[in-house]
């Protein structure tokens, strides 16, 4: 880095910034050159740090332009590809190839921001076959599951608070681009001999349209999610209140089928106690047996009916 300092005549503070890679976005004027800091993030989604957010230096001259990144990234060959396709229409200026590298980082959010709609559309989907779900279940229709309907709450819930996390964390790239265009437009207009020309500035302003658009969808995406949790969370609640409604009952009839046994066992206690008890001089008969069995029969059939008519248990 001392290296090129020397030999492009680099202000210190441009070169402490790349070195020690300053996170904030920004463009400076010098002398004989202008340096944008532009923040863009890790592409390759098989990678552990995807969506990893860093910065893009470009140390932009009359005659070229520098960039420095810490990280691989698409930029400088997409850049080129755009350069080999417009070169024979177009005039390609220093300030052109930084207004193409800051519209190529822009544009690569763009299908990060389309799969994240895809994701909430599908979690919204989920949800609310959830919901429909318990709604049958709570009216005593059979459980029908279809695609994805028996799906876990607590993994539905997993997945908002994963693309929650997505779009806190895109909109935190994107937040603070829209007025570091802005001011970088305005230099277009600024005496400077380093300074981007109007042109320039004319397409600087479309990528604050696209940037201002995207976080506006951002801002409603957070919305939705924040929805789509509570509804997920309703839906746990029904789910929860229903197995503890299926709880209840069990305990109920538990409880219903105690209350009936626990007569006959007092009635069969009496008669199994080691004294004379009714019946007994009767040797050989079995009259008393059938009785109390009898007995202990119509006592149970309309104790039963009393439980399922009376009380709906």
């Amino acid at each position: 880095m001392e290296a090129l300092t020397r030999a492009f005549g680099l202000h210190p503070l441009t070169s402490e910034d790349i070195v020690y890679q300053e996170e904030r976005e920004k463009v400076e004027l010098f002398r004989n050159y202008y340096f944008v800091t532009y923040r863009t993030f890790d592409h390759d989604e098989s990678s552990e740090n995807f969506l990893q957010p860093f910065n893009m230096y470009a140390v932009v001259f009359r005659e070229g332009v520098i960039t420095f990144h810490f990280s691989m990234t698409p930029h400088p060959s997409n850049v080129r590809r755009r350069i080999r396709q417009f070169r024979d229409y177009m005039i390609m200026t220093a300030d052109w190839i930084s207004y193409a590298i800051i519209d190529d980082i822009t544009d690569a959010f763009v299908p990060i921001i389309k799969s994240v709609e895809q994701d909430i559309q599908a979690i919204d989907d989920t949800i609310l076959r959830m919901l429909l779900r318990s709604a049958r279940l709570s009216k005593g229709e059979k459980d029908v599951e279809d695609g994805g309907a028996a799906e876990d709450g607590s993994e539905v819930l997993i997945r908002v608070d994963q693309c929650l996390t997505r779009v806190l964390n895109i909109y935190g790239m994107l937040n603070n681009k829209a007025d570091v265009i802005k001011g970088f437009a305005k230099k277009c207009n600024e005496r400077w001999d380093v300074a981007p020309k109007s042109e320039i500035g004319l397409y600087l302003g479309d990528i604050t349209d696209h940037i201002v658009t995207m976080v506006s969808n951002l801002n409603q995406y957070e919305r939705r999610l924040e929805g789509s949790r509570s509804n997920c969370l309703a839906a746990i609640n029904l789910k929860m209140n229903e197995r503890a409604e299926q709880t209840a009952d069990g305990l109920n009839k538990l409880t219903v089928l105690g209350t009936i046994v626990l007569p006959m066992n007092i009635i069969t206690g009496l008669w199994g106690m080691n004294v004379w008890v009714p019946g007994q001089e009767l040797e050989g008969s079995l009259k008393w047996f059938f009785w109390i069995c009898f007995g202990l029969s119509i006592f149970g059939l309309v104790s039963f009916w009393g439980a399922k008519v009376l009380f709906r248990v």
